[in-house]
């Protein structure tokens, strides 16, 4: 519904220097299509690069009124706050897009095209798409993903929010750049946001969550040599539910671990919950190996982990470098940042001989 070529203004509420905002800082690193203006009250007049360190041009502004004369036709709300309700301030830049004639892309949890009040503010031929809606058709996952003759790549973490998405678009930008046949399925809110399509999978009830996520790998697979799923929370995380229907539905034959360098325990976890250690990362690789070999059984060879994707976002560049090598000698496994680095190594990693598999007949 959101097209490319858009111009688009970002609803930020605070979420410029917060995770809350990541949904928001993904499209600004990832978005093709223009992004005209970001609304952050909190930060309105600073310059994108010194908040984000994302070289974007567009402004930051305090309210909607402020972003119209930049042209936009859609609003994006940027923010993925938890339980996914709206903040009232923000709740107000909303009403101000509708009436001003503008188009509402809302990643929320919750609804507003059934919202009265939004709705009578809505224009002719404009719409409010609530992107986090249960596909139409859905059947209980089957493991068909398995016969796929696709290379299925699963990004998967050592928490929320620590780079499985940018991993996934680094990896894809850099095969598109190879001119390799490769999609990407989008998961979460940013995901489908930046792609256009996907599946928001924290909206599909859990019966039929690994047939959701079957559904989009075979229709990838069917059009593309690779596909690249986009992770979701963790299997550490007491509060996600999300990685074993992505394992199940995606019957993926690799896995790329993402992992913030320098976290040693959970990040995402309520206020009122304990603090929770994240185990040492081979023990994480192989746990993630063992709850695949058991959610992919009809895989051969099995799943494994192929290369470790570390988040050195908050560390200097010679901090970087020193801890990839430090993560390589940990785990025995390749390890790049590639946000930071770009794609193409971990590209070249996983297209290794020792890595390759031997091609499925089309079915």
């Amino acid at each position: 519904m959101l097209s490319a070529s858009a111009p688009l203004v970002l609803l930020q509420h605070g979420g410029l220097c917060s995770l809350l905002g990541k949904t928001g800082l993904a499209m600004l690193r990832y978005r093709r299509g223009p992004i005209v203006a970001v609304v952050d009250p909190d930060n309105a007049g600073a310059k994108l690069v010194e908040i984000t360190g994302i070289p974007h041009p567009a402004p930051v502004v305090a309210n909607l009124e402020a972003a119209l004369p930049m042209g936009p036709t859609v609003a994006a709300i940027g923010l993925a706050p938890s339980g996914g309700r709206i903040p009232a301030v923000m709740r107000r830049d909303v009403e101000a897009a509708l009436a001003a004639g503008l188009n509402l892309a809302n990643g929320l949890h919750t609804p507003m095209a059934d919202d009265p009040r939004l709705r009578s503010l809505l224009h002719p031929d404009r719409w409010i798409w609530d992107l986090r809606r249960e596909p139409d058709t859905l059947r209980v996952g089957a493991a068909r993903a398995a016969h796929s003759p696709a290379r299925r790549v699963l990004f998967v973490g050592t928490d929320m929010a620590v780079g499985k998405m940018s991993a996934a678009l680094e990896l894809h930008q850099a095969g598109v750049n190879q001119g390799l046949a490769m999609n990407f399925v989008a998961t979460g809110q940013a995901g489908i946001l930046i792609s256009g399509g996907g599946i928001a999978l924290d909206a599909v009830r859990v019966d039929y969550a690994a047939g959701a996520v079957e559904a989009a790998v075979l229709e990838a697979g069917a059009a593309a040599d690779w596909v690249l799923v986009e992770g979701q929370g963790s299997l550490l995380h007491p509060g996600s539910t999300a990685t074993l229907p992505l394992l199940r539905g995606s019957q993926p034959t690799d896995l790329v671990l993402a992992h913030r360098a320098g976290q040693h325990n959970l990040l995402s976890l309520a206020p009122d919950g304990p603090s929770i250690a994240i185990p040492p990362l081979p023990q994480v690789v192989k746990l993630y190996e063992t709850v695949a070999a058991v959610a992919c059984p009809a895989l051969s060879p099995p799943c494994r982990v192929r290369a470790i994707a570390l988040n050195t976002g908050r560390l200097r560049l010679e901090e970087a470098r020193a801890a990839i090598i430090a993560t390589r000698e940990e785990t025995g496994l390749f390890c790049d940042d590639p946000v930071r680095f770009g794609g193409a190594a971990l590209l070249s990693q996983l297209q290794e001989p020792s890595l390759a598999r031997e091609p499925l007949a089309r079915v």
